[in-house]
């Protein structure tokens, strides 16, 4: 017979939404599934040879991937530096003031629904570790935790890999065969497919309905590709 745990034992887990990793890969993949074969199918609209089409697929592939990365690099970094300049004013703060420092911490004990005298002998407590004090004040009044800052490099890395990933998936039957309009079909199909899939993890990581969150992500490339091969028709005898 299961026994059920007792009272006060349960404990549910929580999976790490901080760093910034699992939304660089999603939307990396996203990205450059979106970018690419909307911009595939723009090309192949106008009316250019194959292998052009093949070309531009790569170098949107390459220099997108190079562009997220590095955008999530300045992006991260920027924000890292500006948390360590705030945490080096905290820092400050809990060495020269450290009576108002640990009354600070005790009003804040206090709305959390502490009471008052309580919360004055853990504010006393903590304050009388300088990095304890500095993590504590830091997720109370910046909301950050100053041992779990992302790395930029990670998520560059996880960015140009996965933003690789997606915007190459609907390149490859131009490998394969790069004339008439079955490519263009093959390489619209592998879009909706990828995008519903993406959509299919996001809604897995967020706990969210599955249906509605992929039908966003093929609605978004559907709309993407609708838009490029219109451009592509209306200037493609200018570009043959």
């Amino acid at each position: 017979m299961r026994r059920r745990p007792a009272a006060g034992t349960v404990h549910h887990g929580h999976r790490s939404v901080s760093g910034g990793l699992a939304r660089a890969a999603v939307f990396g993949v996203n990205d450059g599934l979106v970018s690419n074969v909307s911009l595939l199918l723009g090309f192949a609209a106008s009316g250019v040879d194959g292998s052009i089409v093949r070309l531009a697929g790569l170098s949107g592939a390459v220099a997108g991937a190079i562009s997220m990365a590095a955008g999530e690099w300045v992006s991260i970094s920027a924000q890292n530096e500006l948390i360590e300049r705030e945490l080096a004013i905290e820092r400050r703060e809990l060495t020269h003031n450290t009576v108002a420092e640990t009354a600070e911490l005790a009003l804040m004990y206090e709305a959390h629904g502490m009471a008052p005298e309580r919360a004055r002998a853990a504010a006393s407590d903590v304050m009388r570790r300088p990095e304890e004090a500095l993590a504590v004040h830091a997720r109370e009044e910046l909301g950050v935790d100053p041992g779990a800052l992302a790395s930029p490099w990670q998520a560059a890395v996880s960015s140009f890999v996965c933003f690789l990933v997606g915007a190459l998936l609907p390149v490859v039957p131009w490998f394969t065969d790069a004339t008439g309009t079955a490519p263009a079909v093959v390489s619209l199909v592998i879009g909706v497919v990828a995008a519903a899939g993406v959509g299919w993890i996001i809604a897995a990581l967020a706990e969210r309905p599955v249906g509605r969150s992929m039908l966003r992500q093929v609605v978004i490339v559907l709309a993407a590709c609708a838009i490029t091969y219109a451009i592509g028709e209306l200037v493609g005898i200018n570009l043959a």
